[in-house]
């Protein structure tokens, strides 16, 4: 358990987490704890086994730590908790604003909200979207179904960036420049980011290589395989888009909190 939530994350769980709800009647099973919830969570996330066969090591049965991963997913402790690994990582003077980036990921999806046809191979799917930091950390996150345009993510994702804290001076949510490939290739963007003060560069389509970019986009493209790492996200089982969506904020906050304890 201690592997899966160590001592200094699950300190930080503790600050976004809603207390337990009472029984003023009194009665009833022993509430499992939190701590023990949480890895079991951690585990179906990084494993990528179903909430069934979660192993009885944990302690709670897959039904249970289910259900409380329902109620933290409502109550938006996943996002919190990225942000708040964040603002720690903010306040350290770890996060590089000066050069990010934008791009996404097409995941399979069996069913659910937020699916569509993937353009790739015509089957169904979901696409997580993503801007990281100049070392690959990731600071906004969004999903959609498969079919939409990467070009319609970008202000959505951009306006998500919450506020961090900083070593120095105000929080802050905008990167100094932006690096998107062809897919993000509009005026109407371009115009958008310079009004709100974020230089860009965009590969732009029939002119230049997106290859280009690479030099600095090959971060995002590393994020992407990290990723990878929490197999739950391997493809979508879940019919509710705001589950995927906590597991890919768990994933996240997993990159972020690495980084944190280095």
């Amino acid at each position: 358990m201690e592997r899966l939530v160590p001592d200094e994350l699950y300190d930080l769980f503790q600050r976004v987490v809603p207390p337990a709800p009472t029984r003023p009647q009194g009665g009833g099973r022993r509430r499992h704890g939190d701590r023990e919830v949480l890895a079991a969570i951690i585990f179906v996330a990084t494993t990528g086994c179903t909430w069934r066969q979660l192993p009885p090591v944990f302690g709670p049965s897959g039904p249970t730590a289910h259900r409380r991963f329902t109620e933290w997913s409502a109550a938006r402790v996943w996002a919190r908790l990225h942000r708040l690994v964040l603002d720690e990582l903010g306040s350290r003077g770890d996060l590089d604003w000066s050069r990010c980036a934008i791009d996404s990921v097409n995941m399979r999806a069996l069913k659910g909200e937020l699916t569509g046809p993937n353009p790739v191979d015509r089957g169904k799917g979901s696409k997580i979207h993503l801007i990281t930091e100049r070392t690959g950390l990731p600071l906004s996150i969004g999903i959609s179904g498969a079919n939409l345009h990467d070009s319609q993510a970008l202000e959505p994702l951009v306006r998500g960036i919450p506020p961090i804290r900083s070593r120095r001076g105000p929080r802050r949510r905008r990167p100094a420049k932006l690096h998107a490939d062809k897919g993000y290739d509009y005026d109407h963007l371009r115009r958008w980011l310079r009004m709100r003060g974020i230089r860009h560069r965009i590969a732009r389509r029939g002119i230049e290589s997106s290859t280009r970019l690479g030099r600095h986009r090959w971060t995002i493209e590393r994020t992407m395989s990290w990723l990878a790492g929490c197999r739950r996200l391997h493809r979508r089982y879940e019919r509710k888009a705001e589950h995927f969506l906590a597991f890919t904020a768990i994933a996240c906050t997993l990159i972020c909190y690495r980084r944190l304890t280095k």
